[in-house]
């Protein structure tokens, strides 16, 4: 039995990528021949590790493929074609109108994203979403085969080194309140609102208090909008501070400087850094849709709405009352665990013995020599 992995996105999405390699590790462990497989296109470090596409060699019924569901990627493989078995891994999908008027190249992505979404509901034989939000996802798009939640593989190895000593001198001797954002600066991750619910509490709560907004940005026209809204707000360069793209080291001493952690975006399918926040003990606020109340699992404060005052209030409560923020830890450390590498690779290994059993190898109908007319 033959195991083949492909991922059809081009960019550099870091949790796919490794949760591609670490499927591919793990079967490989496992005695199963893999194989991970890419587009020519697709980021330079993924093809260290991934063969090219045109490689894919010719599977029978007994091997299975897993497909990871995309933005709309081309050249894509005709799923409905293959006589093998096949998973589709959905990690999340951003919403087309979030990007009308600001990247029309994703805009366009998403739209066929989700029609070949769409179009796979009857093709494949077991879908594993990255959340229970995604899994509702795939039922509403008519998805008759199992559905698991299985979250990606993360490994926090990596976590553990030295924050960097510039970004820690610069902004750790202070005492001020640090609010964090994490994420790239997209129009649904709704960073107005996280701007407008800082400027209550700098105004009504904590002067001395500023918000770290950290994350590239693709999106220049959204990022001009947060800067004019922001000046707006009469909040200068010192109180929201747009890191840009920041290196491992300074990610790492922007989340030890950080006070709370605040998200108030409108779609999430999943959340590395709120697993993130949970590593690193800090309290996360967050507005409770989509995925959130998921992935938060009761840990955190997932907030019913969007509204600003109501969040900073929140955020003064948390940061006035230590048992308040200990409780908040101690939940998010349990949480944690569910995310922890071993835990995720028990349910994976789980889930794809169930399914083993579940699906036997597909037999190809053979075509008759000869058609009747």
């Amino acid at each position: 039995m033959k195991i083949a992995i492909f991922l059809p996105a081009t960019d550099a999405e870091d949790m796919l990528f490794e949760d591609a390699l670490a499927l591919t590790q793990i079967f490989r462990a496992k005695g199963y021949a893999t194989k991970l497989y890419a587009r020519t296109d697709a980021h330079p470090w993924l093809r260290e590790y991934a063969l090219p596409l045109e490689q894919l060699p010719r599977l029978s019924g007994e091997d299975i493929l897993f497909y990871y569901a995309c933005a709309g990627t081309e050249p894509r493989i005709a799923l409905e074609q293959l006589p093998c078995r096949k998973i589709l891994l959905f990690y999340d999908m951003v919403p087309a109108r979030y990007w009308k008027g600001y990247h029309e190249q994703r805009h366009m992505a998403a739209e066929s994203g989700m029609q070949e979404l769409c179009q796979l509901s009857g093709v494949v034989d077991l879908c594993m979403a990255s959340s229970a939000f995604n899994a509702s996802v795939l039922r509403q798009l008519n998805y008759q085969c199992p559905i698991t939640v299985r979250y990606p593989l993360m490994s926090f190895s990596e976590y553990t080194k030295s924050p960097d000593p510039a970004q820690m001198e610069q902004y750790g001797t202070n005492g001020f309140v640090n609010f964090l954002c994490v994420g790239e600066v997209a129009p649904h991750k709704k960073l107005e609102d996280v701007i407008r619910t800082y400027y209550c509490y700098q105004k009504y709560c904590e002067p001395k208090s500023r918000l770290f907004l950290v994350g590239e940005c693709h999106t220049p026209r959204y990022i001009q909008r947060l800067k004019r809204y922001a000046k707006a707000l009469e909040l200068d360069e010192t109180q929201v501070i747009f890191t840009g793209t920041v290196s491992f080291s300074e990610l790492l001493a922007f989340y030890h400087l950080a006070s709370l952690f605040l998200s108030m975006s409108e779609h999430e399918g999943f959340c590395v850094p709120l697993i993130e926040a949970m590593y690193f003990g800090i309290p996360i606020l967050a507005y409770g849709v989509a995925a959130i109340p998921d992935l938060l699992g009761g840990s955190g404060v997932a907030l019913p709405t969007n509204d600003p005052m109501e969040a900073a209030m929140m955020a003064d409560r948390i940061m006035k009352d230590p048992a308040m923020r200990r409780e908040i830890a101690a939940g998010q450390r349990r949480r944690y665990q569910e995310f922890s590498y071993p835990a995720v690779r028990k349910t994976l290994e789980e889930q794809f013995e169930t399914f083993l059993e579940d699906v036997p190898p597909h037999i190809r109908k053979r075509q008759p020599l000869f058609s009747r007319k």
